[in-house]
């Protein structure tokens, strides 16, 4: 039996200059897309995987994704004193448990490895998941609950993948895979951002992952990789002589809301999910789309 993955890293402390001037004083992370903030989505998605301890690094700025998680009893009275009970649920739902939350600084923006590193003592030596916020994923069972299921055939490093256009490997970690089986592919050694003509193939690994702690040992070593920043990516690749490396194509879509574009298209799409504004997003769209 395979140690339970119990707790997560949400890298947060990212300076979200591709939305500026929107995140000059708010987190990227607090975007919101229909009602609730993007790190809503990541946190509500782990803790449908069981997830009981939430790590978060953070960086300068980013008080408000702390304040979020926490109580707010002015606005909770408030609510109550006007018989608000849907908008008083919806603010309470999202509180986690007293202690299971921790906050610590990244003070460089180093990159994702190092963003990772900097939870090391939180972690410990169990295996971990991590979720990058700006990827948002709409699925009928949450994206980490289908990982860490299969991680209990894999154990190892287990990332979330999909096939993207050739032309655009330069933008994503790729998986150089020896032989798949079903959902899962098995793969011999990962690339970060090659060139699409180096490129092994185009199974790249979007913002999920379930690791095992061994990484932290290469992660310890500070080595810069791509854009003089420390990859998880190139740390993960260091350790697969010993571990085991399986990328799962996860059932659901994925919205790359790190982009412009991306996040529109996310707003979109789970507003059409909604039973009280799917009617009406449709007949914006109509208007729109003539």
């Amino acid at each position: 039996m395979r140690r339970p993955v119990r707790k997560a890293i949400f890298p947060v402390g990212g300076l979200g200059t591709r939305f500026l001037p929107a995140t000059k004083a708010m987190p990227k992370e607090m975007l919101p897309v229909v009602d609730k903030p993007l790190i809503q989505y990541a946190v509500e998605e782990a803790k449908a995987a069981g997830i009981e301890e939430f790590i978060f690094v953070t960086g300068r700025g980013k008080t408000a994704i702390e304040n979020h998680f926490d109580r707010e009893y002015e606005l909770e009275s408030v609510l109550e004193s006007r018989g608000k009970e849907k908008e008083l649920k919806d603010l309470t739902s999202l509180l986690l448990e007293a202690g299971s939350v921790t906050y610590m600084r990244q003070q460089e923006p180093l990159g994702l490895g190092h963003a990772v590193w900097c939870a090391r003592n939180a972690i410990g030596d169990e295996p971990f998941a991590v979720l990058l916020a700006d990827d948002l994923i709409q699925a009928g069972t949450p994206c980490l609950k289908q990982m860490i299921d299969n991680y209990q055939d894999t154990g190892g490093h287990l990332v979330a993948v999909m096939d993207v256009p050739r032309e655009q490997t330069n933008r994503y970690g790729i998986l150089d895979v020896v032989s798949e089986n079903g959902p899962l592919a098995k793969a011999r050694s990962l690339i970060e951002k090659p060139a699409p003509e180096n490129a092994p193939s185009t199974l790249s690994i979007i913002g999920r992952y379930v690791l095992d702690p061994s990484v932290f040992a290469e992660l310890n070593k500070k080595e810069r990789g791509a854009g003089g920043e420390i990859q998880l990516t190139d740390a993960l690749a260091a350790t697969l002589d010993n571990v085991d490396f399986h990328g799962l194509r996860f059932e659901g879509t994925r919205f790359d809301c790190g982009s412009k574009a991306g996040f529109l298209e996310a707003t979109i799409a789970f507003a059409l999910e909604r039973e009280d504004l799917g009617g009406r997003m449709r007949d914006i769209l109509k208007k729109y789309s003539n």
